[in-house]
């Protein structure tokens, strides 16, 4: 990088950290309101709550990222504008494409630092922090490796090998004890479907009850069991799409394909991750026209202003698309990558028309007076 790339990329830095930072404080802030509410339901206090803000909190600097390009890169460039730096650049015959590239190359880095969050901080954080919640608001010990999980409470444990789905488990452990603190059943259940609400549905179930000095041993197709942990609070262990590292997302869908099982809100969500190169790129080009603008149409706030509106807009643009995937069965990838490549296209045709190409035709000379 030359001096100029690390003037020009080291104040776009600085502004994208600063404008990340702030955001997600902010939606961390909304998020502890929205905890408050479950405050005082089983064991989950307020420091509960703001345990699980802190350790969500990862998650949130991926979502605001593009954002946080937008408004870091105009905030950079718009104070080098506001001190005439810009115009002293330009006069020294450095472009506004030259001035761009220096922002651009800011791009891998931010995309080397959001992987790496991706893969190793965000997903076990998210894991601990919705099983700490699950937890607290079961109001019962839940120990979870992975997959598997251990639940305690009310005389009795409960063991799960496999979250299969939100209302499917497999390999389901029931240990029962008596007053006296003396196992006095065993249930293996090969499957288990669970509602958010109400008594768990055991299929393929072996019942070992224990009758004096020995082992009475059925086997029963089906048998209704009300658990003490609450369906919903298993729900919420299943590792959602956003919550996955992007090598597991992209191993997790692939498999479903072996299986043809249907895989929407994960491969749209592989999609996502994918599109987020093209999204922060798009970011910085569409920063472009409104600085490299007619140099008296708009003051530098104005400018901020509208750029800022426009990344704003162009956040919900995605979220409403992937919505409409969901709803439309849309191919995910034309939908995940369609928003930003209509944004830099729309960038570059602000900045031609901001900066009209003129024709540079030679002057004919004009005959001599008589």
């Amino acid at each position: 990088m030359t001096l100029l790339d690390r003037y020009i990329g080291g104040a776009a830095l600085k502004a994208f950290l600063m404008v990340a930072a702030g955001l997600t404080a902010l939606f961390s802030l909304l998020e502890f309101v929205e905890q408050l509410k479950s405050v005082g339901e089983g064991q989950y206090h307020l420091i509960d709550a703001l345990v699980y803000v802190l350790l969500t909190s990862p998650s949130r600097v991926l979502q605001v990222a593009p954002v946080a390009m937008l408004i870091g890169s105009l905030l950079a460039l718009g104070g080098l504008a506001k001190d005439s730096e810009l115009i002293a650049l330009r006069a020294v015959g450095v472009s506004e494409v030259r001035v761009m590239a220096s922002v651009m190359k800011l791009v891998p880095l931010v995309l080397a630092v959001l992987f790496v969050m991706a893969e190793f901080v965000i997903p076990p954080a998210q894991h601990l922090a919705l099983t700490r919640r699950s937890a607290a608001l079961a109001n019962s010990p839940l120990a979870d490796s992975g997959d598997s999980f251990w639940a305690g409470g009310a005389h009795q444990y409960l063991n799960v090998q496999q979250i299969e789905s939100k209302n499917v488990l497999r390999g389901v452990n029931i240990y029962i004890f008596a007053e006296n603190r003396r196992l006095d059943t065993f249930l293996h259940a090969e499957r288990a479907d669970i509602q958010a609400d109400g008594p768990w549905l055991l299929n393929d179930v072996t019942r070992k009850r224990i009758d004096g000095q020995r082992f009475v041993t059925e086997h029963l197709d089906t048998l209704s069991w009300n658990s003490f942990l609450p369906g919903k609070r298993v729900q919420e262990l299943m590792p959602a799409p956003e919550n996955m590292s992007p090598i597991a997302l992209f191993r997790y869908v692939r498999e479903l394909r072996g299986q043809e099982q249907h895989a929407v809100r994960y491969e749209q969500e592989l999609w996502g991750r994918i599109s987020i190169p093209f999204v922060l790129v798009a970011m910085v080009m569409i920063a472009a026209p409104f600085l490299f603008g007619p140099p008296r149409a708009q003051n530098t706030g104005q400018q901020i202003t509208l750029g800022a509106v426009i990344g704003i807009i162009f956040s919900l643009t995605q979220q409403i698309s992937d919505r409409l995937n969901l709803l439309l069965d849309l191919n995910p990838a034309v939908t995940a990558l369609g928003p930003s490549l209509i944004l830099a296209g729309l960038a570059i045709h602000l900045f031609r028309r901001a900066h009209p190409m003129t024709r540079l035709v030679p002057a004919t000379p004009s005959a001599p007076p008589p």
